[in-house]
């Protein structure tokens, strides 16, 4: 269930890396946490986000939860189909629910990163 080809933070963002482009949303743990999904809050493209800056919403019917960007960088996109459904990142959360692409301004910031393995023991703890 958690994807072994992505990279990890421990608020539970997850970034799938691609060249230079890291597409970035929540894991299935965090939306599981959240619930039902109403809204989510996308940060605006062209935007500069700093590494744990926040850059997102994400309101369910049971809270409003910030997102924090594992990386710094600059938005490239942004999902605009959870602007009509909210409720692909519960649905989908690993695939149609990303949040945004983030164009990486320091790779090596992925180092801090945990992989599959390393993220279900931080889950398992978390519990």
């Amino acid at each position: 269930m958690i994807p072994q080809d992505l990279k990890y933070s421990k608020s539970h963002e997850w970034m799938r890396i691609d060249g230079n482009v890291a597409t970035v949303g929540i894991s299935h743990y965090a939306q599981d946490q959240l619930s039902d999904v109403v809204f989510v809050e996308v940060p605006e493209v062209d935007q500069e986000i700093e590494q744990g800056g926040e850059c997102a919403v994400i309101e369910s019917c049971k809270i409003a939860a910030e997102m924090y960007t594992p990386a710094a960088g600059k938005v490239t996109a942004v999902n605009e189909a959870l602007e009509d459904d909210p409720a692909l990142v519960n649905k989908d959360p690993y695939g149609d629910g990303w949040i945004f692409k983030l164009e990486l301004s320091d790779a090596s910031q992925l180092d801090g990163l945990m992989d599959a393995e390393a993220y279900k023991n931080h889950i398992a703890q978390s519990a």
